[in-house]
């Protein structure tokens, strides 16, 4: 199965704190607890790379992987329930946008979809805002393998219907989808 190899590079705040490179960027957009520090970890097969909780809320900044000199992944904290201040969202609210209106580097945003719920009021509002600035995006429906098999394709048409463009399934616990992701992405890149 290909894989990358994949390296932790920096945390950052805000856009003036990022790393410079020339490698392209994907930043992963999704509520917390989606499962987006667990996608790095699938695509490098390294299960201590990103760290992962169950407790919401614990990405606190921007981190930045780089993915065998091919791409960088930047791991933005999830929207939606977090245990923080009204002051603390609010800051990480003006940060982000400035990143990822203002950062050359970023080729797509990869919204995170749970496939196990709908999509969620914050997920839409998130996309109406992307979709606002017109900025390119690729929508990953992640624990697929939590569907029962006979589900998935309804739940991919279903986010499809949605958020139009395309749409990849994802499973992190069994790796699916991992080699078709990789190579996704690298197309992307050229």
């Amino acid at each position: 199965m290909k894989q990358l190899n994949a390296n932790f590079i920096i945390s950052a705040e805000k856009l003036s704190q990022c790393p410079d490179f020339n490698l392209p960027e994907f930043a992963l957009l999704g509520r917390s607890n989606v499962g987006k520090s667990s996608f790095i970890n699938a695509l490098c097969n390294n299960k201590r790379l990103a760290k992962t909780s169950n407790t919401p809320g614990k990405t606190r900044l921007i981190n930045f992987f780089n993915f065998s000199d091919k791409f960088v992944i930047a791991d933005l904290p999830g929207y939606g329930y977090a245990k923080i201040s009204k002051e603390v969202q609010d800051r990480w609210q003006k940060h982000l946008e400035e990143y990822l209106l203002n950062r050359k580097q970023i080729k797509s945003l990869i919204q995170f979809i749970d496939a196990r719920h709908d999509i969620q009021k914050n997920d839409y509002q998130m996309r109406d805002w992307i979709e606002n600035y017109k900025l390119p995006v690729l929508t990953i429906v992640t624990k697929i393998d939590y569907v029962a098999k006979n589900k998935q394709n309804v739940v991919i048409a279903n986010v499809k219907k949605a958020f139009q463009g395309d749409v990849l399934p994802f499973s992190a616990k069994d790796r699916y989808f991992c080699e078709k992701t990789i190579e996704y992405l690298i197309n992307l890149c050229q």
